[in-house]
């Protein structure tokens, strides 16, 4: 299996799941991979717990603006994963005239369940870090050299 030259997440809103698996994958797979995160649904916000847990790991999502599958420029993906039931339905749909892969990850959703700071932004870590080593088993090992 190669290495993606272009790689797309996405998620329902694209403002928590999604933007912090491109932050991730961008730091851990360098500029050699373009990658790009939306939702598919308008109405997702900047949402300030994963601005928050994405700097504890050197991640600037302060600029993050949520977008859709709709405001893509690019429709040219190798791969596209998908972090939602929902995502993973409309990826099969924006891709089906093309080469392009769709995986599903199912990654919990970490604004269900605790109502205090701590246990929230726990939750938050926890989808990030799942994350991470998701990102890192998939596609730290895979070759980059093309064919292979």
């Amino acid at each position: 299996m190669s290495r993606p030259s272009a790689l797309l997440f996405a998620c329902n809103l694209n403002s928590i799941r999604s933007p912090m698996a491109a932050a991730l994958a961008r730091k851990r797979l360098g500029g050699a991979v373009h990658v790009e995160s939306c939702g598919v649904w308008e109405g997702g916000f900047l949402d300030p717990l994963m601005v928050e847990v994405m700097k504890e790991v050197g991640a600037d999502m302060a600029e993050h603006a949520p977008r859709t599958f709709d405001d893509l420029e690019d429709s040219n993906f190798d791969v596209i994963v998908a972090l939602t039931p929902q995502a993973f339905e409309r990826a099969s749909t924006f891709a089906r005239s093309s080469a392009t892969d769709v995986e599903f990850v199912e990654i919990g959703d970490p604004t269900e369940g605790a109502q205090a700071r701590a246990a929230r932004l726990a939750a938050y870590r926890g989808v990030r870090d799942a994350l991470d080593a998701w990102i890192q088993a998939r596609f730290d090992r895979v070759s980059t050299k093309p064919g292979s």
